[in-house]
């Protein structure tokens, strides 16, 4: 038998630090092969969610002077949040987890991010905002996760200049960056999926946080699909982690983005900078309009466009630096 552990980037303040996984019979969902064409693709999309995760296992944590012991929830998650005081340099630190099952263990390391100095930090979404998705049309959404792989799958024009112009604002180091989070309805099945793209067109380096994972064929047909609120709560704990930030918020107007955006800045009236909504229809949705105008009333500066170049001239004559 065959056990495999997935470690997503974990991230840490002052005072706390955050990892957090799953465990599973066999393989985890990125390790499909996500270059196969057409009909071949397409098994490895299905193969991502017939997984079999495995609850109750003792999971263990090293990172620095700490080790911690926890156990995996009924599917397969994990999660440690943890106080954590030690100095600690701004970047990127590993961290390394353990498991054993059935007379099987298996080690593997992670990542975890110690901001750096920085007066900005950027949650996006995923689906839509950079990664061309269809969301809004549930079969052409499912023809191209079916039959594009990430190598045929795109990217809007513009989206990686103004992601790089975001992560350098107002940064004097050279190897300093704002930072990024990618947020999205997607569920942890596609980690691997997203994580590679981004790699691919040289999107900054982020914490990913991702839906509720999912265990078989009839879950795939719901995938993206569902309550959003799983995404207003991820982006207010990130907030809530990090208050001393001012945030800049990225979305589309193909699903809840405008609504969730817009709750967070009526809860942190004093942590949002600018909210951008990419337009996915040949005509602005007056809902989000209003939406948007009442951001206005809040002193949040918006940003309704079709292209990314718009975005980033209104980053520019904000003084997002």
């Amino acid at each position: 038998m065959k056990l495999d552990l997935k470690l997503y980037r974990g991230y840490v303040n002052e005072q706390e630090l955050v990892v957090f996984g799953h465990l599973f019979k066999s393989l985890a969902p990125d390790r499909y092969r996500m270059d196969r064409r057409g009909l071949r693709h397409a098994v490895s999309v299905f193969q991502m969610f017939r997984i079999k995760p495995l609850k109750n296992i003792q999971i263990r944590l090293k990172f620095k002077n700490k080790e911690v012991v926890t156990k995996t929830l009924d599917d397969g998650y994990f999660r440690f949040n943890l106080p954590f005081n030690e100095k600690l340099d701004s970047g990127w630190h590993t961290y390394e987890v353990s498991a054993e099952f059935s007379g099987y263990g298996i080690v593997e390391t992670g990542e975890i991010l110690k901001p750096y100095e920085s007066k900005l930090a950027i949650i996006t979404d995923i689906d839509d905002t950079f990664l061309i998705s269809h969301s809004n049309n549930f079969f052409k959404k499912l023809y191209v996760l079916l039959l594009r792989n990430i190598n045929k799958r795109k990217i809007f024009d513009d989206v990686v200049e103004h992601y790089q112009y975001l992560s350098l604002a107002g940064q004097d180091e050279a190897q300093a960056s704002n930072s990024f989070f990618y947020v999205s309805s997607s569920e942890w099945n596609l980690y691997g999926f997203i994580h590679e793209f981004a790699v691919m067109h040289q999107l900054p380096k982020a914490v990913i946080k991702l839906k509720k994972i999912k265990t078989g064929i009839s879950d795939f047909l719901l995938t993206g699909r569902g309550s959003h609120d799983h995404k207003f709560e991820k982006v207010k704990d990130i907030i809530s982690f990090y208050p001393n930030l001012k945030y800049v918020l990225l979305g589309d107007d193909s699903q809840k983005d405008p609504d969730i955006y817009e709750r967070i800045c009526k809860i942190f009236p004093e942590n949002i900078r600018a909210v951008y909504i990419r337009q996915t229809t040949s005509r602005k949705k007056n809902k989000v309009v209003e939406v948007l105008k009442n951001l206005e009333s809040l002193h949040v500066s918006t940003c309704y466009f079709k292209d990314s170049e718009r975005a980033i001239s209104h980053s520019k004559a904000l003084g997002i630096n």
